[in-house]
């Protein structure tokens, strides 16, 4: 049976993974919500602990495969605290619609983003990357970065990207994936399991929301399972790229 084939047959039984633990489909979110409405001050700080600043890195990366234009449009779903659409601007794109379920986060990107001055071609909207609030074929350019693994339902997800995205449209992921070489699999397991935790309760006084994070990574897809999920959503020129020997990975995907 593959991943694919599980997931599906957990859905049916009315079951979704939160984590390696196994929880009603209905409770999800609202679970999610929780850890990132606990997590949401402390973040971005968070971010650079737990990657050293790579994830900068690999958010540079995700933006030269993006190649922003003025005249594009970019839906940024379970965008957080704006950090992919304060980077889009400043790479010269058009528009962005910041779309979360969390107005935690949100609003700690709304608060930033006015300290430093306010752009007014970014926007902020409340909503599940499962039902999107937007109009068929509205956009662009779609992005999900590290917010995919968190969503109930990969496929349906991915389905509702598809559908915003205007004929010629482009989707985007970046997401942690596999590691390529298997010398790395020991080191990424203590990293993940021991020093994640421990960094989540002495910086975010929450190591169970880290805890989360680093099982919810082990859950998602790999680079090919995740590259047939979009082509059974009817995306087309489906491709990936590897940052970091696969610890992430940037896929792409055409609405045609």
């Amino acid at each position: 049976m593959t991943d694919i084939d599980a997931d599906d047959r957990k859905i049916r039984d009315g079951l979704t993974d939160f984590g390696f633990d196994e929880v009603p489909v209905a409770e999800k979110a609202a679970r999610v919500r929780g850890v990132f409405d606990s997590v949401a001050r402390n973040y971005d700080r968070m971010n650079d602990f737990m990657s050293l600043g790579v994830h900068r890195v690999w958010k540079e990366a995700f933006m030269d495969w993006a190649m922003p234009r003025p005249s594009q449009h970019l839906l940024d779903v379970a965008g957080g605290t704006g950090d992919i659409a304060r980077l889009w601007r400043r790479r010269g794109g058009g528009p962005v619609t910041v779309c979360d379920i969390n107005t935690e986060m949100m609003a700690v990107g709304r608060d930033r983003l006015q300290r430093a001055g306010g752009d007014g071609g970014i926007t902020w909207l409340a909503g599940d990357a499962e039902r999107l609030p937007l109009a068929d074929r509205s956009v662009e350019r779609v992005a999900i970065a590290f917010g995919l693994r968190n969503v109930t339902r990969i496929d349906a997800a991915l389905a509702e990207m598809r559908r915003v995205l205007k004929p010629g449209g482009r989707f985007l992921c970046l997401e942690f994936s596999r590691p390529t070489q298997p010398w790395l699999d020991p080191i990424y397991d203590a990293y993940s399991f021991r020093v994640l935790p421990w960094l989540g309760r002495v910086v975010a006084r929450d190591e169970a929301a880290y805890r989360y994070l680093a099982e919810s990574i082990r859950r998602f897809p790999d680079q090919q399972d995740l590259a047939e999920r979009m082509r059974s959503t009817g995306f087309e020129k489906v491709a990936w790229r590897n940052l970091s020997a696969g610890i992430a990975a940037v896929h792409s995907g055409w609405r045609f």
